[in-house]
């Protein structure tokens, strides 16, 4: 392991007051969030910024999108734990969870958020294979004789 990666300083938290909590989801990623009311814009994901968690700048996007569009992004700093899913449904879970956040510190925002759909927990997820069947759908190849 190469030592020389510094890891972010964590903020000290002192009481529930001093952030708010959220959950986001996106088929099986789950990521819990903090918002630190008091802070310099920081966002760290699983105990990296979060420029380094996710490395194309489409991701990126994707989780800073709710704070840029409400004009908070410098304000606040963002902790958040992320498991399960790929790299793509972690990155929208982590939005996911950053709005409802927000909406909690502001409930004027949801004005703002909800008709960009980002509100919307998107449901979709893997359908289970089926007996007699090669996936969830796919029946096998039909022979004559």
């Amino acid at each position: 392991m190469n030592k020389n990666i510094e890891k972010p300083k964590e903020q000290k938290i002192k009481s529930k007051k001093d952030y708010i909590y959220a959950v986001g989801r996106r088929k099986t990623a789950i990521a819990r969030v903090r918002l630190i009311k008091k802070g310099n814009g920081e966002i760290i994901i699983n105990q990296k910024p979060y420029d380094k968690y996710f490395s194309l700048t489409e991701f990126k996007e994707i989780v800073t999108k709710p704070l840029d569009l409400v004009g908070e992004r410098s304000k606040l700093n963002v902790t958040v734990k992320v498991g399960g899913g790929g790299i793509r449904g972690q990155a929208e879970s982590v939005s996911h969870g950053i709005t409802r956040a927000l909406v909690k510190i502001e409930p004027e925002w949801r004005k703002t958020l909800k008709p960009l759909g980002l509100l919307k927990r998107d449901p979709r997820k893997k359908e289970r294979k089926k007996p007699g069947l090669k996936r969830a759908r796919r029946a096998p190849q039909f022979s004559k004789r």
